[in-house]
């Protein structure tokens, strides 16, 4: 292992991710806070805004890695207007080296495009809805932030990484040098990845605690329901010896990429797969043995055995 493991928490990540998601709807029928939500935030915004912020729906997807490099790159941030601030205030140049070396091919077109077309967005949806969450979820991320930090010193980081995504593995990156773990709420219960040359920035969901204690948690009912399929329980046996790579399941199992996808979806969330990452677009799966270990833990103290 030749990388650096860092472990960062910002609300501007997570108000990345909000806009991100709203913007896009990716992955929006796979997350906890589901379609609903969406029509929830768009309640919030009169429509001339919510034509404005949806601008961007029409962007590049890889606008956000640039997104998260800068706020990464420009370091540690306690308030969210402060960061903005400093971007706006940053020089196209300045901003264009923070990112260059991390992304091959970016050029300061794209740079000043970014910059000057999501700072005034992002504002937009920081003033219309993130601040009127950031309360309650900033002490979640910081929370679990420090329970991860005080982990480094006692775990291999390949594990730690392991264990706070629930399944993700970094395998055999050339050039890698950082990694950077960030607790994330809007994004749960997914795990999102960006590469870049000499980074990868893996963001790992933090459940929110439950209102009533009565009610079982959240991940017992992830694991139970992708336990519930035949289908799911052929793909774990599948890969229980070996990683196996989407191409592989395809043609051993005789089943649609489509398919595949749903039902890898949910054994990853509900940590009963490791996810092999070797670089973008080249991934592996295998079954994750300590998710087995922590059903029985999770069903046991939920039914109080």
């Amino acid at each position: 292992m030749n990388y650096e493991l860092k472990i960062d928490v910002s609300p501007v990540y997570e108000l990345i991710d909000s806009f991100m998601l709203y913007v896009t709807r990716k992955w929006i029928s796979n997350l906890d806070i589901g379609p609903d939500w969406v029509k929830d935030v768009e309640s919030r915004f009169p429509s001339h805004q919510a034509a404005e912020i949806m601008k961007a729906a029409e962007w590049p997807f890889s606008d956000y890695d640039v997104l998260y490099a800068w706020a990464y790159s420009l370091g540690p941030a306690e308030k969210v207007l402060s960061y903005l601030d400093e971007l706006e205030s940053t020089s196209l140049e300045d901003c264009f080296q923070h990112v260059a070396p991390l992304i091959t091919g970016f050029t300061l077109e794209e740079c000043q495009r970014i910059k000057n077309s999501y700072t005034p967005l992002l504002r937009l949806w920081y003033s219309q809805y993130f601040r009127h969450v950031e309360h309650k979820i900033l002490p979640l991320l910081i929370e679990d932030a420090s329970e991860k930090k005080m982990l480094q010193s006692k775990m291999d980081p390949i594990a730690l990484i392991e264990y706070a995504s629930g399944g993700v593995v970094i395998e055999d990156l050339p050039n890698l040098q950082t990694i950077v773990l960030l607790p994330t709420v809007h994004n749960r219960p997914i795990n999102t990845y960006c590469f870049y040359n000499t980074m990868v920035i893996i963001q790992y969901p933090v459940d929110v605690p439950l209102d009533d204690e009565d009610e079982p948690p959240t991940v017992l009912l992830r694991m139970t329901r992708a336990l519930a399929n035949p289908t799911r329980l052929r793909l774990l046996r599948y890969v229980a010896h070996e990683p196996k790579t989407l191409w592989e399941m395809q043609s051993d199992l005789n089943q649609s990429r489509e398919m595949l996808m749903h039902h890898l979806m949910i054994l990853r969330v509900a940590g009963l797969l490791r996810i092999h990452l070797r670089g973008e677009h080249n991934e592996r799966f295998s079954i994750r043995p300590d998710g087995a270990s922590e059903l029985q833990m999770f069903l046991e103290s939920y039914i109080r055995l």
